[in-house]
């Protein structure tokens, strides 16, 4: 019994690279299926898993249940909107000011949210997040409500954003350094003593940990690969809107992260992916599509509590936590 099972995981852990494979390879073979215009649509799958994934790495990993990761999103877009529109179009310049601005948006939220638990913490992280949501609809300079559009995407040496093929490829590089890094943090003794947080905050204070400092840290990571979501959702869309800040857009990405797996490797690519593709496809056949995917949440929540990432990897839920102690190991 054991044997095939260890096939079957040892197959399931080469998915991760088919997929990266296939990926690189979908650009190369578009045109010749006649499938061009998916090119851009994967690369908005690639965006949103960035910034769904950045939200497992603190909900799954450190129990943060933030109802407003979406400000870090739309604030890194509203920084690339600004700078271009005060006349800084270098990438090099405009996606690290996204990184910072929605890294520093998040040290502030976090300093203070992260001093309450449970309930509390969703409701405050929502407070802050429609606070940021309406601070940026009063700028009307930059378009108000009705946002704000790009004139062009941001330049890169050697490279041309304009060009869907080259600019699909940055995003897919970008978005495999970052999970692979969030990944190292997971396995490392910082991402060790997250989860063991999330299982006993109380005993890794009482062992020591500085437990406020760990999850501020975690917060402000997360805060700042979803603001480098939003930098390129903005040169993808070349538009940005308040909406992206919305509550119900920190909500959509809790969905992707409970469909795909919260706190499993890929949960948050892998709702990303199945979301948006769905929410595609039903679009073309009923303007109700939000029904279809309330019923696939309804499932999953009933029938795979670990998500699609648990259900390929073969986890269940039977399957138990780690205890503080073997996580901190």
């Amino acid at each position: 019994m054991t044997e095939p099972l260890n096939d079957s995981r040892r197959l399931l852990s080469g998915l991760p690279l088919l997929c990266l494979v296939l990926l690189v390879l979908f650009p190369m073979f578009a045109p010749a299926l006649d499938l061009e215009f998916y090119v851009s649509f994967v690369r908005r799958v690639l965006i949103y898993a960035l910034a769904a994934s950045s939200l497992n790495f603190i909900l799954g990993y450190g129990g943060m249940v933030a109802l407003g990761h979406a400000a870090f999103f739309g604030a890194g877009a509203y920084v690339v909107a600004i700078l271009s529109a005060q006349g800084v179009s270098s990438a090099l310049l405009a996606w690290p000011a996204a990184v910072l601005v929605a890294g520093t948006l998040a040290l502030l939220i976090g300093a203070i949210s992260l001093r309450t638990r449970g309930v509390y913490f969703i409701m405050i992280t929502l407070a802050f997040a429609q606070m940021v949501f309406y601070i940026f609809i009063s700028l009307r300079q930059y378009g108000g409500e009705d946002g704000i559009n790009l004139s062009a995407p941001s330049t890169l040496p050697g490279l041309s954003l304009a060009n869907d093929t080259q600019f699909y490829y940055l995003v897919l590089g970008l978005v495999a350094a970052c999970l692979w890094l969030m990944h190292c943090m997971t396995k490392a003794r910082f991402g060790q003593a997250l989860q063991g947080i999330r299982e006993n905050e109380t005993r890794m204070h009482a062992l020591g940990y500085p437990v406020l400092r760990i999850k501020l840290v975690a917060f402000v990571f997360a805060g700042a690969l979803a603001g480098l979501a939003g930098a390129l959702l903005a040169n993808h869309n070349l538009f940005v809107s308040p909406s992206l800040m919305h509550w119900t857009a920190s909500a959509n990405f809790i969905i992707m992260v409970i469909v795909g797996g919260i706190g499993l490797r890929f949960g948050g690519v892998m709702g990303a992916a199945v979301m948006l593709v769905l929410e595609e496809f039903l679009r073309l056949y009923t303007d109700y599509w939000h029904l279809p995917l309330g019923v696939l949440l309804l499932v999953i929540v009933l029938f795979a509590p670990r998500g699609l990432a648990g259900v390929f990897s073969g986890q269940t839920s039977t399957d138990k936590a780690r205890t503080p102690s073997e996580a901190t190991g």
